[in-house]
């Protein structure tokens, strides 16, 4: 019985030192920190001629994994290569100047290893703006099955444009608190990316945002604090608040709300007596993802749902064209 017991001990603690070493190493980065914000070029793509009408959309593109996104079902590689395949369509049919994107792939197990950035800016986006906010060895998530989780990550937020890019920046927002330590390390950073965009000599400030989906206070938090950044640059320069705001335009308690009331920043493809959807993209429900910009620079032209984009991801995008005042 003793000799048992001794072998017992010594498996579980083999176990707790395996356990160890595989948490520390999962949740370890596979890019150095400086890596984290770039702008990158090809010098080979031309800027458009000069124009007067401008157009912009945000997306939160899940990873390319459509209605699946974050659930524990096999994802097959044709599922991101049709999802691919309908992004790039329906991209090139609309043509905007400039996407910002969330959720966005730069290589994932999860997402077969696809540079999703690089593959649609092919369609000639010579300026891209990456930030990562997700750069794990091993993410364990979904919990269950092991087989369905996401492996290595390495995910965030991009802004690609025909237009040239300049003094780039990543904001990371504030974390939900009292949150444990194996959930901290794993956490998906919520960031502002921000970036001047030059339009005909014209420096346009773009903020690209992904707030937090689940806690309210820090979700709260975080829309003050890019507002904060919003309120930096907007008498100073043209500027677009984007992106995924997580914040409900039909729930009168969110926090959305408080941008809503601020009559200076115009709201794009948005009409509450006759709210287009942007999630989820099988059966919308409800508006989360908005384009924000400041009425004394900004001239509003049009903007839209794009329906057409389907289930490619869990959201819709929203597309705006705009002028400069």
């Amino acid at each position: 019985m003793k000799r048992f017991l001794k072998y017992l001990f010594r498996f579980l603690l083999l176990l707790v030192i395996a356990f160890v070493v595989f948490f520390f190493w999962a949740s370890s980065s596979t890019l150095d920190e400086g890596e984290y914000a770039n702008i990158l070029e090809t010098d080979s793509m031309e800027t458009p001629a000069k124009d007067s009408v401008f157009s912009i959309v945000t997306y939160n593109i899940g990873y390319l994994s459509g209605m699946t996104n974050n659930l524990p079902v096999a994802k097959s590689k044709q599922l991101f290569i049709d999802n691919m395949a309908i992004v790039l369509a329906e991209t090139k049919k609309i043509n905007p100047d400039i996407i910002a994107f969330q959720e966005i792939d730069y290589s994932a197990s999860r997402s077969y290893f696809i540079n999703q950035q690089e593959e649609i800016a092919k369609l000639g986006y010579g300026y891209r703006a990456q930030t990562i906010n997700w750069d794990e060895r091993y993410l364990p998530f979904p919990y269950w099955p092991i087989s369905m989780q996401f492996g290595k990550v390495v995910s965030g937020q991009s802004i690609i444009s025909k237009y040239p890019l300049k003094e780039h920046q990543r904001i990371v927002l504030s974390r939900v608190a009292d949150e444990p330590y194996y959930r901290n390390v794993f956490y998906l950073e919520r960031l502002a990316q921000v970036v001047k965009v030059v339009l005909n000599t014209k420096e346009v400030v773009l903020i690209n945002a992904h707030l937090e989906a689940f806690d309210i206070p820090t979700r709260e938090q975080q829309l003050a604090e890019v507002l904060k950044i919003f309120n930096q640059y907007k008498d100073a320069y043209p500027t677009i608040l984007l992106g995924d705001f997580n914040s409900s335009a039909i729930d009168q308690t969110a926090v959305i709300q408080k941008v809503f009331m601020n009559n200076e920043i115009g709201n794009a493809a948005f009409d509450l007596q006759n709210l287009e959807k942007t999630f989820d993209s099988k059966d919308p429900y409800e508006r989360i993802d908005y384009i924000f910009y400041t009425k004394n620079s900004i001239e509003y032209v049009s903007g839209k749902v794009l329906n057409e984009f389907g289930q490619a991801s869990d959201h819709l995008p929203v597309f705006m064209e705009f002028k400069l005042k």
